[in-house]
């Protein structure tokens, strides 16, 4: 039997109050990101010591139990039935330990042995991870129940984007400043192993606290998410085999399920080496890493253009466009390098080059993050009418899952290639030679970027039209019409 829904209508389009409130739940999730991948490896490799590969190989566990989270969390989420709705309460949950356990990642015991280090480190990412898939997914599934209107669907996704890059560029830009400053003791201020605990102290504050706020300021739209209106079975591994097979056989799920998995891989391999391109190919320190927050000027280029290319644009040509755009604009910078065409490591012209470069990136990222989240909303509606379920817990949840599995194998392969390359560690970054500087060029900028060809081939296969849209929703709206008939005849 299929379930049954209610909510309360809603008298008005979305206020940008809640629109900003619930973008206020994309803090944690960036900073959790930007500081994981921005440090984890780095720390405990290079400034630790600890073999690189055997970093990644936790790193990658982590993120992989993570990942088998997530399906249960989603599951979970989305047949859960209390008086505070589906959603909210497992939010409030996860608040308080997520900042607690990215602080201990960057506070790991002194004189550990390398067992004890690693031991420490899965720990405290199994904590953090774990706990941010508690909140994680239930506040992306209210993203999408908020409107079903395909226009307004976009604008709430975009102030999800608009607060997550504005912590994203001026959290780095604080860290950078006043946690790990250039000063005469540590000229690359990244080396200084000592500024990390107050990262750790700074990135949980902000976890915690913008998990519970955007948690208690959306509370007050409990009323117009859709909850059960019967009840539903218990949870078990049946019955959550049993919903993500049924989010499977929608074709075009399973297709943006498969873009995902490539784009992680990938993306999980080259972000998480991001720091050794800043530090060692391109010679930056925390000052110059500090103007890269210029590449804001991006998302406020991007919030204006999303709303002006949607009218004309389908989404997915939207997505390809971004794609196409991203993958030159990274290559082309490694290769201008290679060909002497880039001034040199140290003068002010290059750095300028790459932060205006960064600022076509971050406006590309935006679109195409908004735009996609857009699009699974859509999916949604379509996953409604063809089995009547609302399932926008498992769909993130599966996406999550995805991402967070295959990018785990590309953190490890990450620090696979540094071993391979027998990248040093605990070095000073003007000590290591020319050609190590060549081999993580050529790896990081250029081959492993080639990748991205093969989702952007697929982007292609996405059927979901702004007409198609429109003729689920009108059939949706039909249906409910008549259960709502039905159900006033009976009383």
């Amino acid at each position: 039997m299929n379930p049954s829904y209610s909510r309360q209508a809603r008298g008005e389009a979305l206020s940008f109050k809640v629109k900003f409130y619930q973008g206020i739940g994309a803090i944690p999730d960036t900073v959790k990101n930007w500081v994981l991948n921005t440090f984890a490896l780095f720390y405990y490799s290079q400034l630790l010591g600890l073999d690189a590969f055997s970093v990644s190989a936790v790193l990658a566990l982590a993120m992989l139990f993570d990942a088998v989270t997530d399906p249960v969390v989603g599951a979970f989420s989305d047949n859960l039935q209390t008086r505070w709705g589906r959603r909210h309460p497992l939010m409030v949950v996860a608040a308080m330990p997520l900042g607690l356990g990215i602080y201990g990642l960057f506070s790991p015991p002194e004189a550990a042995s390398q067992t004890v280090l690693l031991g420490w480190l899965l720990g405290c990412l199994v904590l953090t991870r774990g706990m941010m898939t508690l909140y994680f997914v239930p506040w992306a599934a209210i993203a999408s129940e908020l409107s079903d209107d395909y226009h307004e669907r976009t604008s709430v996704m975009a102030h999800r984007y608009a607060v997550g890059w504005a912590i994203g560029v001026s959290f780095p830009l604080f860290v950078y400043t006043f946690l790990l400053p250039s000063n005469e003791a540590f000229p690359v201020g990244q080396m200084n192993i000592a500024g990390y605990p107050m990262v750790g102290i700074a990135a949980g504050l902000l976890l915690t606290c913008g998990a519970l706020a955007t948690s208690l300021l959306t509370l007050d739209q409990v009323p117009y998410l859709r909850q059960h209106t019967q009840k539903t079975a218990t949870l078990s591994l049946g019955s959550i085999i049993t919903d993500m097979l049924r989010a499977f056989k929608n074709g075009q799920f399973l297709l943006i399920f498969i873009i995902v998995i490539l784009i992680s891989a990938i993306g999980g391999t080259t972000t998480n080496l991001g720091i050794y391109m800043n530090t060692f190919f391109w010679g930056f320190d925390t000052t110059d890493l500090r103007w890269f927050s210029l590449s804001a000027v991006g998302a406020f280029i991007a919030f204006p253009l999303i709303a002006l290319i949607q009218k004309r644009w389908e989404k997915k040509h939207i997505i390809l466009c971004c794609a196409i755009v991203a993958l030159f604009d990274g290559i082309a910078l490694i290769n201008l390098r290679f060909l002497d065409v880039l001034p040199d490591n140290g003068d002010p012209r290059l750095l300028a080059i790459l932060v205006g470069m960064g600022v076509v990136a971050v406006a590309i990222a935006v679109v195409q993050g908004v735009i996609s989240a857009s699009l699974l909303a859509d999916i949604l509606d379509q996953h409604e009418l063809e089995t009547g379920y609302r399932q926008e817990g498992m769909f993130n949840a599966a996406l999550s899952f995805s991402g967070k599995a295959v990018s785990g194998v590309g953190i490890m392969l990450g620090g696979l290639l540094m071993t391979l390359i027998a990248f040093p560690t605990q070095t000073d970054p003007t000590q290591v030679s020319d050609e190590m500087i060549f081999r993580l060029g050529l790896v990081v900028g250029i081959l492993l970027p080639l990748l991205y060809l093969a989702p952007i081939a697929l982007i292609n296969q996405y059927r979901i039209t702004k007409a198609v849209h429109r003729d689920i929703r009108r059939q949706l709206d039909e249906r409910q019409a008549i259960r709502d008939q039905s159900a006033a005849s009976d009383a």
